[in-house]
C-alpha cells in the first residue's frame, strides 16, 4: 500500500506515491490510525478523502473464497538497492530510483516505494500476520500495482534486519538509504498471488490499485518486529466490505 507533502487525488489519481508519506494523504489534512482521525473518519476528514467511507472497492480485505485461475507471472526487475529511506510520521518508506519494474500481462509499471505496516493490514482466512510490506508501483496510465508481501515470524531476513537498524526513528525528511538494502531478499522465492481490484489503504483510499498479494509469507526475525513496533505498534488499516468482489488465485 500518505502525509502533508500529498497531490490531491482525482479521477485517474496520478499521484507520486514517492513523493508523499505512505502514499496518497491530502493535502494539509491530519489523519491517523487512532482517534477523533481514525479510519472510521477518513471519509469525512477532506472533500478528497470521500471514497474512504462511499467506496464500494476499498482496501484492504479479509481473503477467504478465492477463484484459482491462470494468471500472468510477475515479472518482477527491481534494483537491488534503494534511495531514499523516510519516516514519514505513519510508516517506514523507502524510495526506488528509475529503473526497477513490475511486468503483468501487458502492463508495465514502475516501482515507486516500498511501506510498512503492523500488523498486516490484509487477513487471509481471518488470519492476521505480524506485518505487511506493500510495494507499490505506477503504469505510465496512472494505474497503481502493488505487491503485498505477508511478513511473519521467524527465521531473520537480511534485508528487514538492515532497513529496521538504518530506520529513521522520528518523522524527518527522506535519508539516502543504506547501500546494502537489497528490495528483492524480501520476495519469497514461490509468486504465486491473489489478485483483486481495490483501493489505496490511507487517504484519499483512490479505487485505482490492481492489488497482488503474495499467498507465501516471509518470515523475519522476531526482534526486528519488535524494533518497528516501537516506532509503530499499530498502522494498519481495518478490514473493509469486499461487496462481492471477485479474488483470483494464481496457480
Amino acid at each position: 500500500m500518505d502525509r502533508r507533502t500529498v497531490l490531491k487525488a482525482f479521477a485517474a489519481l496520478a499521484v507520486c506515491p514517492a513523493c508523499t508519506g505512505t502514499g496518497f494523504a491530502a493535502e494539509g489534512v491530519h489523519w491517523s490510525y487512532e482517534g477523533d482521525n481514525g479510519p472510521a473518519r477518513w471519509g469525512d476528514l477532506d472533500a478528497a478523502d470521500k471514497a474512504c467511507s462511499l467506496g464500494a472497492q476499498q482496501s484492504p480485505i479479509d481473503i477467504t473464497a478465492t477463484i484459482k485461475s491462470r494468471l500472468p507471472a510477475l515479472k518482477i526487475a527491481w534494483s537491488k538497492t534503494a534511495d531514499t529511506i523516510v519516516n514519514n510520521g505513519h510508516t517506514i518508506q523507502l524510495n526506488f530510483a528509475e529503473g526497477s519494474t513490475l511486468k503483468l500481462g501487458d502492463v508495465a509499471y514502475k516501482l515507486l516505494q516500498v511501506h510498512f505496516h503492523r500488523p498486516s493490514e490484509h487477513l487471509v482466512g481471518g488470519k492476521k500476520f505480524p506485518m505487511e510490506a506493500h510495494f507499490v508501483h505506477r503504469a505510465d496510465s496512472g494505474g497503481l500495482a502493488v505487491v503485498g508481501v505477508l511478513l511473519t515470524e521467524g527465521k531473520p531476513n537480511a534485508t528487514f534486519a538492515r532497513i529496521v537498524a538504518t530506520m529513521p526513528a522520528r518523522e524527518g525528511p527522506a535519508v539516502k538509504a543504506d547501500a546494502g538494502i537489497n528490495p528483492n531478499g524480501l520476495l519469497p522465492h514461490k509468486r504465486s498471488y491473489y489478485r483483486y481490484s481495490g483501493s489505496l489503504t490511507t487517504p484519499p483510499c483512490s479505487e485505482v490499485v490492481e492489488w497482488l498479494l503474495l499467498t507465501t509469507p516471509m518470515p523475519v526475525a522476531a526482534g526486528d518486529v519488535a524494533a518497528f513496533a516501537k516506532l509503530y505498534p499499530m498502522n494498519a488499516r481495518p478490514v473493509q466490505k469486499d461487496n462481492r468482489r471477485y479474488v483470483l488465485q494464481s496457480e
